[in-house]
């Protein structure tokens, strides 16, 4: 069965306190190379058939509606993966 992946982040104009207090850790860990970290969401969808444009459009939609918050975070990917 087909799953597809949607991927939510914060908009890049917010402050991300998750993503802040995470590259704060790096930095007391000594990894200095890391100078921003940014948090998000990754949901997966399995599908019972094909995935096709309908499929496509419809978790389009669930992923503006659903499963993010168009205030505060974006919508940065929906892919397919198959299943292995």
């Amino acid at each position: 069965m087909p799953t597809i992946v949607v991927e939510v982040m914060p908009k890049a104009e917010l402050l991300d306190p998750q993503g802040k207090a995470v590259a704060g850790a790096l930095q007391r860990l000594g990894k200095s190379e890391f100078t921003s970290v940014r948090i998000g969401k990754r949901f997966e969808l399995t599908v019972d058939g094909p995935v096709d444009d309908s499929v496509l459009a419809d978790v389009r939609d669930i992923a503006q509606t659903l499963l993010s918050n168009g205030v505060i975070e974006d919508v940065v990917a929906i892919r397919t993966e198959d299943a292995e």
